[in-house]
């Protein structure tokens, strides 16, 4: 399998990297910086320059080819209302549009829990309304999309057992290492594809709660 990964320097997109590269995957990791290249082949990627704030970076080529995309590409927490519409608003639908020409049907979102508070957030406000937008736009994209959001992340070690559902209504935080290995688990599952789940910490082993999503 061939997978592109949209914000390939994240740390989330790093170990998702590593992890489907020594599971004998190809994987394509974009980029917006040179300086990133070393850690992207680090971590069994192929680097490949977009700017996803360039309409004329060319994204298509990143994802011509491809059996499946996973877009982890986000502002960051010091950008300002407008970078968080352009690239995580932005870039998503950018992303889809790039698959649909291409004819790649399998695009897995990294989304966010809370998004049902976009309106009431404050300050993570314009950040949950951009999620929230490019869920839906991808929801309604005719793709075989899958979108997972995941919980407050931490650096913790990973776990290796989460717990998933549509919504839990409370906090729980989650290892970025498992939520790479969830998003793994989610390409190789067909069934997860029409799926929207949040995950967090919890006691069922990855691929096992995965599976229980079909």
């Amino acid at each position: 399998m061939i997978v592109t990964i949209v914000g390939g320097h994240g740390q989330i997109a790093l170990l998702l990297a590593e992890r489907l590269s020594a599971a004998g995957h190809s994987v394509r990791s974009t980029i917006r910086k040179e300086e990133h290249e070393a850690d992207v082949r680090a971590a069994g990627g192929e680097p490949v320059r977009v700017d996803l704030e360039d309409p004329l970076s060319d994204l298509d080529a990143a994802v011509e080819g491809a059996d499946a995309v996973v877009f982890a590409a986000g502002a960051g927490p010091d950008s300002g209302p407008q970078r968080k519409r352009d690239v995580d608003l932005g870039g998503a639908v950018r992303l889809i549009g790039a698959a649909q020409a291409a004819g790649v049907s399998r695009y897995v979102m990294v989304s966010t829990v809370g998004t049902e508070k976009a309106g009431s957030a404050g300050e993570m406000g314009p950040y949950l309304e951009a999620k929230l937008q490019a869920d839906v736009a991808l929801s309604k994209s005719g793709l075989d999309f899958t979108i997972v959001r995941p919980g407050p992340l931490t650096d913790d070690e990973p776990s290796g057992t989460v717990a998933c559902a549509a919504h839990f209504g409370r906090a729980g935080e989650i290892a970025r290492a498992d939520v790479a290995a969830v998003l793994a688990a989610v390409l190789e599952t067909p069934q997860t594809i029409g799926q929207t789940f949040e995950v967090m910490d919890g006691d069922t082993p990855i691929e096992r709660a995965v599976a229980t999503l079909a």
